[in-house]
């Protein structure tokens, strides 16, 4: 996937600037910033939810998507089964309508086993659980069988098994060769799971190895660039050996570091 001098936003105000790089195949990429820094904005802009205001972000011909927007997006009020969302799963191949083989409900049924459900396929999806609720729909993603997977805050409300268990989930596609780019909060999180980071502050601030990337200067780059777009940031003149503390306070974000470069 390449991005050329992308920019994306909503009403003609720009949230994402001047995007380049190249997200290689097979690559398990941790998206990080503080809060508006267009981490979500760039998941949607990638999928095709958002068009480009300028610039491209493209993909080989024939990539199967997979996206995971955020718990919050999702109305879990709709009178669905579990066995009904991860089937939702198999549109790209069998159309909405479209009759389910025998094959697609043991690809089910399967994907229903590797989260940790087995036995939820008809529970209704209100009964859930925060971490029930998104085991399933990282089921939902196995049966997808897609090349580039996309995952927004997949951690957000979620006990410390199921993260352990999410987690060994993406390695897993990371393993298969699949493309792998997660919206993460946690920082220590990232600097222990994930390979490669990319900083965002409605621009990219450093983008490579997971440590590199989330140094303290990188941070600081990232907040005092955020809080220029934020009339109502407090002025902070805080030194950089403070920032760990302060990216927590602040953004709402745990601390770590990364690698820089495009």
């Amino acid at each position: 996937m390449t991005f050329a001098n992308l920019t994306l936003g909503y009403n003609r105000h720009p949230a994402v600037h001047h995007m380049s790089g190249v997200v290689r195949k097979g690559s398990l990429v941790a998206v990080v910033g503080g809060n508006g820094s267009g981490k979500s904005t760039l998941m949607k802009g990638i999928v095709g939810l958002l068009r480009p205001m300028s610039g491209t972000c493209s993909t080989a011909p024939g990539t199967r998507f997979a996206y995971l927007p955020q718990l919050s997006e999702l109305d879990r009020s709709f009178p669905a089964r579990v066995l009904d969302l991860v089937s939702l799963g198999l549109w790209p191949k069998r159309g909405l309508l479209g009759r389910h083989s025998a094959e697609d409900r043991q690809a089910v049924t399967q994907a229903l086993l590797s989260v940790g459900l087995e036995g939820f396929d008809k529970r209704s999806i209100d009964t859930l659980s925060g971490g029930q609720m998104q085991r399933a729909l990282f089921a939902r993603v196995l049966v997808q069988d897609a090349d580039l997977i996309l995952l927004d805050e997949p951690f957000n409300a979620v006990d410390s098994r199921t993260l352990t268990d999410l987690i060994a989930l993406i390695k897993h596609w990371q393993v298969q060769r699949r493309t792998v780019m997660v919206v993460v909060h946690d920082l220590d999180l990232v600097r222990e799971h994930f390979p490669e980071a990319l900083l965002l502050a409605r621009r990219p601030i450093a983008w490579g190895e997971a440590r590199q990337t989330l140094s303290a200067e990188n941070l600081l780059r990232a907040r005092q660039f955020g809080e220029a777009w934020d009339e109502n940031a407090p002025w902070c003149g805080q030194p950089a050996h403070h920032l760990h503390e302060t990216m927590i306070g602040h953004d709402g974000i745990a601390a770590s570091p990364a690698r820089g470069g495009m």
